[in-house]
């Protein structure tokens, strides 16, 4: 059944429903992602040139790398959501 966006009530609950679709995978990217870019810039700002024995630089660089799949993940799962909604294919209340 496609969502009813002609009243603002309609329109704030498809809201919400987008925002609630694949929420880890885009939650856990934004982390790493915002991680990775702290490890980036974490040299030049606090003179920390080791972490562990691993240069930080490398390890923003995999965090970031690593978040690049997820993010576009979440924003793949969200594109295949909204067709499938707005079309009512596979639906319950579809006839």
């Amino acid at each position: 059944m496609k969502p009813d966006l002609s009243t603002k009530a309609g329109r704030k609950a498809w809201r919400h429903e987008m925002r609630m679709v694949a929420v880890r995978p885009r939650r856990y990217g934004l982390w790493l992602l915002t991680l990775g870019m702290l490890l980036v810039i974490l040299p030049s700002a606090f003179g920390v040139h080791s972490i562990f024995g691993w240069s930080p630089l490398l390890l923003g660089l995999a965090a970031s790398l690593t978040a690049l799949p997820l993010l576009v993940a979440g924003a793949l799962l969200r594109r295949r959501y909204r067709r499938a909604r707005m079309t009512d294919r596979g639906g319950r209340n579809s006839i």
